[in-house]
């Protein structure tokens, strides 16, 4: 692992890092056991054999340990926008980056449909979560502003913002009739069908 400037990251960057994935790795184990609403900071301090203290070095707060990586997220899904066809049009760019990003998951089907439905099933990490994505928008605006072709176009950036707020709402509505049917539903499917609604 690499730091901003291209040099291997540090000792101590490391150790925290390996810290912090083991923190995660431990507290979904326990979110999935039991809920997340019933398990505890102090329960997954005890899991890892440290302190709520020392946790609180890593996690301010649980939704934190659950989302942390979605700013990682971000990033995959930017790279994987940035790299489609430079014709390709937008909605279609925005779809097979999403697909991409959804196929990248470290996940089993089986357990990204537990994290999903706890993710829906908690209003706190539902908060937090769409906090996050909104600094997605930002990562994925300005190439869609460049695939509407109109750079000089005052009103290209308000297009490429309703485009990129669209797409990642309709994955969102996608991903939430998947939970409910408890994964009878094909995703994509469900995204196409609310992209089609959209443009309809």
């Amino acid at each position: 692992m690499n730091d901003r400037e291209g040099r291997p990251a540090g000792l101590r960057e490391r150790t925290r890092r390996a810290v912090q994935a083991e923190i995660v790795e431990a507290a979904m184990r326990l979110f999935l056991e039991q809920g997340f609403e019933a398990t505890t900071m102090e329960q997954i301090a005890s899991e890892i054999g440290t302190s709520r203290r020392s946790l609180f070095r890593y996690f301010g707060t649980k939704e934190d340990i659950v989302l942390g990586d979605h700013a990682d997220h971000g990033k995959v899904l930017q790279a994987a926008l940035e790299a489609r066809p430079a014709h390709e049009p937008p909605w279609e760019a925005l779809r097979a980056a999403l697909k991409q990003l959804v196929e990248s998951l470290p996940y089993s089907p089986r357990d990204f449909l537990k994290i999903t439905s706890m993710l829906h099933a908690s209003p706190s990490l539902r908060a937090r979560q769409h906090e996050k994505r909104q600094q997605w928008t930002e990562l994925l605006v300005p190439d869609i502003a460049r695939r509407l072709g109109a750079a000089a176009d005052p009103m290209a950036e308000v297009r490429a913002r309703a485009l990129v707020a669209c797409a990642l709402s309709c994955s969102e509505v996608a991903t939430e009739v998947w939970v409910r049917s408890e994964g009878t539903v094909d995703m994509e499917q469900a995204f196409d069908e609310a992209v089609a609604a959209v443009r309809g």
